[in-house]
C-alpha cells in the first residue's frame, strides 16, 4: 500500500465494518443504532467474518479480496438498493430509518466498487513495477560491472 487514496479506502472499509458489527450487535440486543436492524442477521455476520478476510487481502493488494468484497456487499445490499429505488420511483413516503438504511446500502455497493478500482489502477500490484528511483541504475547496461584483467579470479580454499 504506497497509495494515499488506498489508505483511504481502507479506512472507510474498517469504519463501514465497524458501523455494521455496531448494527448486528444492537440488534441482536433488541434495540437499534440510527434505526437500522440488519436485513438478515445471519448472512450479516458471515459477511462481517468475509469482510476481515477481504480487508487483509485488499492490504495485501490481492484482486481477489477485491472482488470477493465487491460480490459479498453486491449480493446484501443490492436487493435493498434496488427496492428503495422502487419504492422512491413509485412516489412511497419513506421513514427515517429507509431513509438511513437506503445511505448504508448505497456506501455498501459504492465502497467495493472504490476499492476494485482502486486495485485495478494501481501498478505497484503487479508482479515486477517499474520504480523510477532505481530503474535508472539496475536496467542500465552502462553501470553494469565489467571484469577486466585485473580482477581477482581465485578460487580461495579453506583447509
Amino acid at each position: 500500500m504506497k497509495k494515499f487514496s488506498t489508505y483511504l479506502l481502507v479506512m472507510l472499509m474498517i469504519v463501514f465494518w465497524i458501523v455494521r458489527i455496531i448494527v448486528t450487535i444492537s440488534s441482536e440486543l433488541g434495540k437499534s443504532f440510527m434505526d437500522m436492524v440488519p436485513m438478515n442477521s445471519t448472512f450479516e455476520i458471515v459477511i462481517l467474518f468475509a469482510t476481515l478476510l477481504c480487508l487483509i487481502l485488499v492490504v495485501k493488494r490481492n484482486l481477489f479480496g477485491s472482488l470477493l468484497y465487491l460480490a459479498l456487499h453486491a449480493i446484501y445490499f443490492g436487493g435493498d438498493v434496488t427496492k428503495k429505488l422502487a419504492m422512491i420511483s413509485t412516489g412511497t413516503q419513506l421513514s427515517f430509518s429507509d431513509y438511513t438504511q437506503f445511505i448504508f446500502s448505497i456506501i455498501g455497493i459504492i465502497l467495493p466498487i472504490a476499492v476494485l478500482i482502486d486495485l485495478l489502477l494501481d501498478e505497484s500490484r503487479k508482479e515486477n513495477p517499474h520504480d523510477k528511483k532505481t530503474d535508472w541504475f539496475y536496467n542500465n547496461k552502462e553501470f553494469d560491472r565489467k571484469l577486466d584483467d585485473r580482477a581477482d579470479k581465485n578460487n580461495y580454499r579453506m583447509y
